[in-house]
């Protein structure tokens, strides 16, 4: 099975003081495969935001290699790079980050627009994602409109919107109470499924962690299986 995702002998650090560096990641390797749901975890500050960040084309690592469905970053420009995360990366964050004068549906269109999707096939492809999360009767909806477990649903659709390779959730179901939390990540799970979509998603709960395939741990800057 083909990886989405391969990160190898990544290393980055922060300025600490006048004259210092805070070393946040230590030779990380990770691979994610097409298909396959991976758990991130570790205590906070231990570097999650971080790896996901460089695993998304947000930041650049000190050291390492980054690969994208097969396209080694490693000196690619940033219009190469913002390509690259338009195209192959979907985004979830703890907070939906929804634009609030637009619908649930238009909210899912854009991502389509700036990638110039025929409009036909961006309305029927959001549609279908809207459907896939349980809110086909909520399109027309503005997120002040939503409940929180909606609009973060709607984030999840958004994200697949350009059918990527590569899905990065940072506490995606973070926000929300446990019982809202859990129906939100069933349909996630389901979605990224059905779409065969590899994703790294980093979270805190436990239980949460266990639904997926493989969980890796963030400890002191180094990935534990």
């Amino acid at each position: 099975m083909a990886n989405v995702l391969e990160l190898t002998h990544l290393r980055h650090s922060y300025p600490q003081g006048e004259n210092g560096r805070l070393q946040i990641l230590h030779d990380i390797s990770l691979h994610v495969a097409r298909g396959e749901i991976v758990a991130l975890m570790g205590k906070s500050g231990a570097g999650k935001s971080t790896l996901l960040h460089m695993a998304g084309l947000l930041d650049r690592p000190e050291e390492g290699e980054v690969r994208i469905a097969g396209n080694v970053i490693v000196a690619a420009d940033d219009a190469v790079r913002t390509q690259l995360r338009q195209k192959s990366i979907g985004f979830i964050y703890q907070f939906h980050h929804l634009l609030p004068e637009f619908s649930a549906m238009e909210n899912v269109l854009l991502p389509q627009i700036a990638a110039k999707t025929p409009r036909a096939e961006a309305v029927a492809r959001s549609e279908a994602l809207l459907r896939a999360v349980k809110l086909e009767h909520r399109i027309k909806h503005r997120p002040s409109q939503l409940s929180g477990g909606e609009q973060q649903r709607v984030a999840i659709a958004r994200a697949l919107a350009n059918k990527p390779h590569l899905l990065l959730a940072d506490e995606p179901t973070g926000n929300l109470d446990p019982e809202t939390a859990d129906t939100v990540f069933d349909l996630l799970l389901n979605t990224i499924r059905q779409e065969n979509v590899g994703a790294l998603i980093a979270t805190h709960n436990p239980e949460l962690a266990k639904r997926m395939d493989r969980i890796l741990v963030l400890d002191h800057g180094r990935v534990v299986e």
